[in-house]
């Protein structure tokens, strides 16, 4: 899939949206969101934050990343502003998470993180025109005292925490192509600790009934995460995926099933290939 052509759009749409809702903001004027440090911070009124826990699943059909698994996640650098790096899984006081691990060779001003979520290794192709929503948790964390703050100090926490999203749908445009459909934005922020509680991203398929939306007979049906507006050296993070039906209904991670059944397939191809192998081997040496 070219994700160059089309993820052009959507590159145009996150820079016009980062501009318009995602501003910069500072630990005086911003609630706190979350972070792994273990000290305390008080705000201007004196309360005293303290830092978040990663959120649990709330839904039994929720990827989580506990297993370790991330084959279906893959890391997209099809710009000059993608940010590189490498997919790692990270745990975050016990929970574990999907890390895009970035290398910061690409400089902040512009740069784009993006996560391509692939469906049907999840959910299965039949399944794949039931989704109506995905919803997701985003973090954040800070690797450097590199964010400036209203009192003019260099502190070391994310700042905003924004972004959005998009996918080829099975509908398609005059060329014969996919449609690329854009997801509504995800915005929030941490001012205060090194590492963010959730911001809660959901994806919609506003418009599923006029055909924009997945089907059972795409090739490679997936979705892309982006974080976009970034204000320090900072990695993103990806939890608790769940797709939805028009229903609201989660709909199952069949990702175990599938695997085993595609690994019972191998087997079975490969047992009958050495039987032939055999049996045209005897047969030689009879003759």
């Amino acid at each position: 899939m070219d994700y160059k052509h089309l993820i052009a759009g959507a590159l145009a749409f996150s820079l016009a949206a980062c501009t318009a809702s995602c501003s910069s903001k500072n630990s005086s004027d911003s609630a706190s969101a979350g972070s792994t440090e273990k000290t305390d911070s008080a705000d201007v009124t004196g309360t005293t934050r303290t830092p978040p826990v990663p959120d649990k699943a709330s839904d039994p059909n929720a990827v989580t990343f506990d297993d370790g698994d991330f084959s279906f996640a893959r890391l997209i650098t099809d710009d000059k502003k993608s940010a590189s790096g490498e997919l790692v899984i990270a745990e975050v006081q016990g929970n574990k998470m999907l890390r895009l691990k970035d290398d910061m060779k690409v400089g902040q001003e512009g740069k784009v993180q993006k996560i391509a979520i692939h469906a049907a290794p999840l959910i299965g192709q039949e399944n794949l025109g039931k989704v109506r929503k995905i919803t997701f948790d985003a973090y954040a964390d800070a690797k450097a005292a590199n964010y400036l703050n209203q009192d003019g100090e260099l502190v070391q926490v994310p700042g905003t925490i924004c972004g959005g999203g998009g996918t080829v749908v099975a509908l398609k445009d005059k060329e014969g192509n996919g449609k690329w459909c854009d997801f509504s934005e995800f915005q929030g922020g941490e001012y205060d600790f090194d590492f963010s509680g959730a911001v809660h991203g959901e994806f919609k398929f506003l418009l599923a009934d006029t055909g924009e939306c997945w089907d059972a007979t795409m090739d490679d049906a997936n979705f892309l995460i982006m974080r976009w507006g970034i204000e320090n050296d900072s990695d993103l993070y990806i939890d608790n995926i769940v797709f939805y039906d028009e229903n609201g209904k989660s709909i199952p991670i069949i990702k175990d099933e599938l695997a085993a059944a595609a690994a019972t397939a191998t087997t079975a191809v490969t047992e009958t290939a050495t039987a032939s192998e055999t049996t045209s081997a005897s047969e030689t040496t009879s003759e």
